[in-house]
């Protein structure tokens, strides 16, 4: 499947998950990440960002599911901060 999450934490934690998300998808932004993953790695990114998360400061994560890119149309811009290139 593909995703798109958006994560908003606490300054305290943002490097962690930074680092998290960036083992799974691809940075696109600050604090938005793109990419292919399967439904164990999903979970397994979703248990790992809820250990790093404190929700009574407000931490949220959003994740948006495509069953594949190329039902999904992204427009960017200015600049694309991180472009994704497909190689054979």
């Amino acid at each position: 499947m593909y995703i798109i999450l958006v994560y908003d934490v606490g300054q305290k934690r943002v490097g962690k998950m930074l680092k998290l998300c960036r083992k799974y998808l691809n940075w696109i932004q600050n604090s938005v990440f793109e990419g292919e993953i399967t439904e164990v790695k999903l979970k397994e990114l979703k248990k790992y960002s809820e250990d790093l998360m404190n929700e009574q400061e407000g931490d949220s994560l959003i994740i948006f599911k495509s069953r594949d890119e190329k039902w999904l149309d992204k427009e960017v811009i200015g600049e694309d901060k991180n472009p994704i290139n497909s190689f054979l």
